[in-house]
């Protein structure tokens, strides 16, 4: 808890640290009020379709009628609760693969990087695809295909600490007089893989939100009529030139959340890690 709060600290000295640390903070207030927020029900049809952005609807109506900032306030729901729980799955699963083919290495390592590395020999958002077309559409599926596609790097990731903290002195001396390989492995290595694998934790959040988008917005995500800001932009395509503003402010929300995950990732391995500052 004591090292938490210190990372806190530290990440709030950098300005480019409480910039994503408040940025994202707000989504996610955004996303948890949604319902308190938005002025109308996302999927109902409340007023002229196309209609311009005016004081009853900030952000204008879609092609349906429906209130654009109700449904861009529920996306957000969408995009942090698959983004959220996609890193889940995949750094679970990359963490304890990358914890056994670091530590034991030989015919386990190589089986398991092997495996790492068929899966990264495909694009994210082809393999992705591929998956959610395996296990079909709506929201589930699309959890679990990107989950499968983050856990190549999050292995690579969690390895690559393993191996570097199985050369430190403290774990070879603890091998030595016979302290148990899962005690090893909790009590002295896994805290050297804490900082990297938080760091591509924030990270990875920024890329499945964009996977989640992309793949909505080809029809293999979230379904209509529930809100999806890849969704939404899918079906504002039609009608940019009669009315640019249902497909401005989902671009401009995915924008925005990506940059502010990518931002508090970067301070957050620069704070963790300062010899990586440029």
């Amino acid at each position: 808890m004591r090292h938490l709060l210190q990372t806190i600290r530290d990440l709030w000295k950098d300005p480019m640290g409480r910039v994503g640390i408040i940025g994202v903070l707000l989504l996610i207030l955004l996303a948890v009020i949604a319902p308190l927020a938005a002025p109308y029900d996302p999927e109902q049809m409340v007023a002229m379709p196309k209609l311009a952005p005016c004081a009853e609807h900030w952000f204008g109506t879609d092609n349906y009628g429906r209130d654009i900032f109700s449904r861009i306030l529920y996306g957000a729901r969408v995009s942090l609760e698959v983004g959220i729980i996609a890193v889940g799955i995949g750094a679970t699963a990359g963490y304890v693969l990358g914890l056994v083919a670091g530590y034991f290495e030989g015919p386990v390592d190589r089986v398991i990087m092997c495996v790492m590395d068929i899966l990264f020999a495909f694009p994210s958002i082809l393999l992705a695809i591929f998956i959610s077309a395996v296990l079909g559409r709506g929201i589930g599926p699309t959890m679990v295909a990107i989950g499968i596609v983050n856990i190549p790097v999050f292995a690579r990731t969690v390895r690559a600490a393993v191996i570097s903290a199985k050369g430190l002195e403290y774990v070879s001396n603890a091998r030595s007089v016979g302290v148990r390989t899962g005690a090893i492995l909790i009590r002295h290595i896994s805290p050297n893989v804490v900082a990297p694998f938080t760091v591509q934790a924030t990270l990875a959040l920024s890329s499945a939100i964009l996977t989640e988008a992309s793949m909505s917005f080809l029809g293999l995500g979230i379904q209509p009529p529930d809100p999806s800001w890849g969704s939404m932009l899918s079906e504002a395509r039609s009608y940019m030139e009669q009315a640019p503003w249902t497909a401005l402010f989902p671009i401009l929300f995915i924008v925005v959340t990506i940059l502010l995950f990518n931002i508090l990732g970067d301070s957050l391995r620069d704070v963790l890690d300062p010899k990586l500052k440029t």
